[in-house]
């Protein structure tokens, strides 16, 4: 079994080392101190845990037993919530973000997986006469083998939001955890693995550091489903792969998220929210707040007061008591980051906060700027940079935050509740918040418009990127 400093391979029911022996190695974002190693596989270990997976499909002891399938899931809730205070330090350590957000994750992962855990025995077909003794019966079953691919900025909540509406519709599992945060998947597969009932080969856990497992998940026809987080050119490159073999795909790729501010919001507790939400995970969060439309009338305000409210997150590693920004994921990343944010200030009509970096520890910055074709302004960078634009109406309000490839999320902020429900409603957005940003919840389905993604991930339609409808005719005739 693998240990707090040694990541396994889980295939068919047993922990075991890359084929090969190669060993891939994590340190601590904030200090670089070493945290331990993962198997770093190969194609050949993908393929082993895919036929794995797929012997455990063609059993009925799983895809069709929804009662054992809620009891492992319960079980794992349980043990996971047990172990959530470690699992949050090592969460922190592995990732860099602060300790509350980590703390927050790991409960949020319990929360559903004992959401998904509920709906398992509740997935209901039909049955209709379409004409006399003529009956057509509709069942929804599993799709089969489910590839998971997991990103490294939210790996436990991510991992289950996928993992556990697969488990729940029947499918087994084969699944890929991002190398930065191989360590805390590993820990969380293992609360899993630990418990009574679940059979070996539903679910397997195969780490890399390159591109073998999951260039072979998404070309394998023994894959039936492939989910994926991430970037959109990963996401592009997986649909190019995975085209010949047709397989359902689950994609929830980039965003820029709009804050559209009128002018009867309150300016003071809208840019204490807003420098949050745009600051969780150090920036690294799609759904993080990147621009800001404020109304003329409010713009000067909104300037100063947003301005104080970045400057005022403190910058420290994630285990520090009051941190309310880590660093950025690895070295890397800061250096990518930080050269974007470079090039945003040279190219910005005004910069309002210049931030500065220290390591992998990245400060927010804030530009003003007006042209909404700016890369900037168009661009998912992944880090604490935020872009305040100015619009006199609502309709150049609509008009400015739909300008983008992306349409993930946006929130609204005014007091007029009609007029939230009507730019709401105008947004091309998956998810659109009022006076609020940020908030996700199990229940609730999320997901992109346009080039954000494919599907839907929570909720009960999650259920159908993993589930394919059957439909039985029979002639009985009549007495």
């Amino acid at each position: 079994m693998s240990t707090p400093q040694d990541a396994l391979n889980l295939i068919d029911g047993r922990w075991q080392p890359a084929a090969g022996g190669a060993w891939g190695h994590r340190h601590d974002p904030a200090d670089g101190a070493p945290l331990g190693r993962h198997a770093a596989s190969e194609r050949g270990d993908a393929e082993a845990a895919v036929a794995a997976a797929r012997r455990a499909f063609e059993l009925p002891g799983w895809s069709q037993n929804p009662r054992l399938r809620q009891l492992v899931m319960l079980r794992w809730a349980d043990r996971l919530e047990a172990q959530a205070e470690p699992l949050a330090q090592l969460l922190t350590r592995e990732n860099g973000k602060v300790l509350a957000q980590s703390r927050g994750e790991i409960a949020g992962a319990v929360s559903e997986i004992r959401y998904y855990a509920g709906l398992t025995r509740y997935m209901p077909g039909h049955v209709f006469e379409v004409e006399p003794g003529a009956y057509s019966t509709l069942l929804k079953e599993p799709a089969g083998v489910a590839g998971i691919i997991v990103p490294w900025n939210a790996p436990v909540v991510l991992l289950i939001r996928s993992l556990t509406p697969a488990l729940a519709a029947g499918c087994t599992t084969v699944i890929k955890p991002a190398p930065q945060t191989a360590l805390i998947t590993a820990r969380v597969i293992e609360a899993l693995h630990a418990c009574e009932g679940l059979p070996p080969g539903v679910v397997n856990l195969v780490s890399e550091d390159g591109h073998a497992v999951a260039q072979y998940l998404s070309e394998s026809t023994e894959v039936d489903v492939l989910s994926f987080t991430g970037s959109n050119a990963t996401g592009q490159r997986i649909m190019a792969a995975a085209a010949p073999t047709m397989k359902k795909l689950s994609l929830e790729l980039g965003g820029k998220s709009a804050c559209l501010v009128f002018e009867d919001a309150d300016v003071e507790q809208t840019a204490a929210a807003i420098a949050v939400a745009a600051t969780i995970i150090s920036g690294q969060q799609c759904t993080a707040a990147r621009r800001v439309l404020v109304h003329a009338r409010q713009y000067e305000a909104m300037q100063q007061a947003l301005t104080a409210a970045l400057a005022a997150q403190r910058v420290a590693p994630g285990l520090i008591e009051g941190a309310q920004i880590g660093p950025l994921i690895d070295a890397d990343a800061a250096r990518l980051v930080g050269q974007r944010i470079d090039d945003a200030l040279q190219a910005a009509d005004a910069v309002l906060l210049r931030g500065r970096r220290e390591g992998n520890f990245v400060h927010p910055s804030l530009v003003a700027h007006r042209d909404t074709r700016a890369f900037f302004v168009q661009e998912e960078i992944f880090g604490p940079l935020l872009v305040l634009e100015r619009f006199e109406d609502e309709r150049e309000a609509i008009a400015r935050a739909n300008h983008t490839e992306f349409g993930l999320s946006a929130s609204v902020w005014t007091r007029d509740g009609a007029r939230a429900m009507r730019v709401a409603r105008a947004l091309r957005n998956g998810t659109v918040w009022i006076n609020d940003h940020n908030k996700l919840f199990a229940e609730a389905e999320t997901g992109g418009y346009r080039r954000s993604g494919l599907g839907r991930l929570h909720g009960y339609d999650a259920l159908i990127d993993f589930q394919e409808i059957k439909h039985i005719y029979q002639q009985v005739g009549t007495a």
